[in-house]
């Protein structure tokens, strides 16, 4: 393996200038457990990125960065449902466009979100009214440390809010290498949120969702290919009943999702629009300008002005609103990830 430095530029949609000590591209699981065990053999920090949609680099990588490339959809049906088989390093969107045409409805409310089959499942992908853990049938990983694969049910992956198990115990030493995914043949349309509530639920179609989530997601949203960003910087905050009424009472405007369990989910992008910091710079940083939830890298933004610009985001709107917002991108430090919430405290 080369030891030589390596660019990330285009292996994280902020495009920041990081690099990596060394870049291994894994198309199988043998590649990806060659080039692990070589690092634990040489005692090096190892990254497993898809296509870097969900991650802040806050310095370089002093280690080797695996790309999981792991390709290939199959699919399958029983009388009730529909059931894919989907290789982690496909591309997520390409994967709903996929379905739609094959007439596999059930993920569209999913669309454009970026990144790699693989990531889906560690955050629990979700928009729209529907997440990943809605129709995630097992997730294969394999152990890196010996080679064997084990399936994981929905249920064993602990899916919270952009949160699961493998954030957590599967997080070092394991890969995602597939994700099982069970479509029922019964669609029932989600329409909850924006756009979707406009929609005739009479007539509704899988296509018609499709391109109303597009449509929405394409028009508040930049296209990372254009304006670096990782999408939704922040998760959407979850109160007490008693602080969301505190809220609503001073803003009636506030939109407020209630929660099972009594709790109350608000919108993290609302709560910084509030603060007027739409289009609020840091170095090359900003709040972006049609929604105050996406940081963009506006002009060569280092990791450190993104950072800064959290911070201030954070400080503003715990000061207001007496809510502390929590960063939903992962931040990769030389050696590793780290405590995002610490770092922007």
């Amino acid at each position: 393996m080369p030891n030589q430095t390596h660019s990330l530029k285009s292996l994280n949609t902020f495009h920041l200038d990081a690099v990596a000590r060394s870049i291994v591209v894994a198309k199988g699981a043998d590649e990806m457990i060659a080039a692990w065990q070589l690092s634990q053999r040489q005692q090096e920090p190892v990254l497993l990125v898809g296509e870097g949609s969900n991650l802040l680099f806050l310095e370089d990588f002093q280690g080797t960065v695996i790309v999981n490339r792991i390709k290939g959809i199959e699919t399958n049906e029983s009388e009730s449902s529909w059931y894919l088989h989907v290789g982690a390093g496909e591309n997520w969107h390409e994967l709903v466009q996929y379905a739609l045409n094959k007439g596999i409805p059930g993920l569209e409310n999913l669309a454009m979100i970026p990144g790699c089959v693989g990531s889906a499942p560690i955050q629990n992908i979700g928009a729209y009214g529907v997440e990943l853990k809605d129709v995630c049938h097992y997730v294969d990983l394999l152990n890196l440390a010996d080679g064997e694969t084990i399936r994981l049910t929905a249920a064993q992956c602990q899916f919270g809010y952009r949160d699961s198990l493998f954030k957590h115990h599967y997080q070092k030493g394991y890969a995602i290498v597939a994700v099982g995914l069970v479509l029922s043949k019964r669609w029932v349309p989600v329409m909850t949120y924006g756009e979707l509530t406009k929609l005739a639920p009479e007539t509704v179609t899988p296509q018609q969702i499709f391109d109303a989530v597009c449509h929405m997601r394409g028009s508040k949203l930049p296209d990372p290919a254009k304006v670096g960003n990782a999408g939704s910087f922040f998760k959407n905050p979850i109160v007490s009943d008693k602080q969301a009424a505190s809220i609503a009472e001073s803003y009636p405007d506030a939109p407020l999702y209630a929660q099972p369990d009594g709790s109350v989910k608000l919108a993290a992008g609302w709560l910084i629009d509030r603060c007027d910091l739409k289009g609020y710079s840091i170095g090359g940083a900003a709040v972006h300008l049609q929604q105050a939830l996406v940081l963009i890298n506006k002009e060569n933004a280092t990791g450190r002005d993104i950072v800064a610009l959290a911070h201030e985001v954070r400080q503003r709107v715990g000061a207001k609103f007496n809510v502390w917002l929590e960063p939903e991108v992962r931040f990769i430090g030389a050696q590793g990830e780290k405590d995002a919430v610490g770092v922007i405290a």
